[in-house]
C-alpha cells in the first residue's frame, strides 16, 4: 500500500491520539471507512482531529469487561479523515481512511471530554512497509472467499478483487466482511499479512461448512 502523502511519516506518529470505540467496525491499513457522525462528544473529537492532523484511533468495545464498561481492546488502528462535510441537521459525513495499527498503552486524561490515549506504533511498523509480501496461497485464499459469498449471499466485485494487490485485498475484506465482532478483532491483532490471511481462510471455511450443514452464522 502506497502511503498517501498527508500521511506522517512513521518517526512523526503522535503519542496520544482520540479515540474512537465502534462496534463491529474495523479499519486497517488502505481500508476506507465511510462514518455518519451526529453525538456531541464525536462531534467534537472530529472536531479537534480537523484542527490538528485529521488522525482519529479507532478501537473496538472490549465487550463484557466486568471490570469496566468503557474498556477498550489494546490494539486497533488508526485512520486519517481523507474527506468530510457538514449537514444542515448538524451532523459531519466523513471517509476515515486506515493507515497503520497501533497498542494502547493507557488511557490519559480527556480533552474537551474526548476520550485519549497513549499508543505504541513499534509493533505494526511494517504497515509502513510499500513492498508488501506475497500471499504463498492466493487461489487457495480466493476459493475460500468464492464459498464464503456463495454460502453468505454476499455481492463481491470479481474483476476488482483480481486485480487487487494481496495486503490490500486481505485488509479489505477483513474490514467488509460480516464477520464476528471478536473475529474481526483477531484479524486486526494479526500482525503479518501471511497469518492474517491464514487466519481468515480458516474462518471463511467454518462459516461456509456452518451453512452447508444447516446452520447460519449470525453476525
Amino acid at each position: 500500500m502506497k502511503h498517501s502523502p498527508f500521511i506522517p511519516n512513521f518517526e512523526q506518529l503522535p503519542k496520544f491520539l482520540p479515540i474512537f470505540p465502534l462496534p463491529g467496525a474495523v479499519v486497517l491499513p488502505g481500508v476506507q471507512l465511510p462514518l455518519n457522525i451526529f453525538e456531541p462528544r464525536y462531534l467534537n473529537m472530529v472536531r479537534q482531529a480537523l484542527a490538528e492532523q485529521h488522525i482519529i484511533g479507532l478501537v473496538q468495545p472490549a465487550a463484557g469487561d466486568p471490570e469496566s464498561s468503557d474498556a477498550i481492546h489494546r490494539i486497533g488502528c488508526a485512520g486519517r479523515i481523507t474527506s468530510y462535510s457538514e449537514t444542515h441537521d448538524g451532523r459531519i459525513v466523513l471517509v476515515l481512511t486506515g493507515f497503520c495499527r497501533f497498542r494502547v498503552l493507557e488511557e490519559v486524561e480527556p480533552l474537551a471530554g474526548v476520550r485519549r490515549v497513549l499508543v505504541s506504533w513499534d509493533e505494526f511498523a511494517g504497515d509502513y512497509n510499500n513492498d508488501q509480501p506475497k500471499l504463498t496461497d492466493r487461489e487457495l485464499f480466493i476459493g475460500s472467499l468464492r464459498s464464503f459469498c456463495n454460502r453468505r449471499q454476499v455481492e463481491i466485485p470479481w474483476d476488482e478483487i483480481s486485480n487487487m494487490a494481496d495486503n490490500d485485498l486481505v485488509n479489505l475484506l477483513c474490514a467488509h466482511l460480516p464477520l464476528d465482532v471478536g473475529d474481526k478483532q483477531a484479524l486486526i491483532e494479526t500482525v503479518a499479512l501471511q497469518e492474517r490471511a491464514t487466519l481468515m481462510r480458516g474462518l471463511m471455511d467454518m462459516s461456509a461448512l456452518a451453512s452447508t450443514n444447516g446452520v447460519i452464522l449470525r453476525h
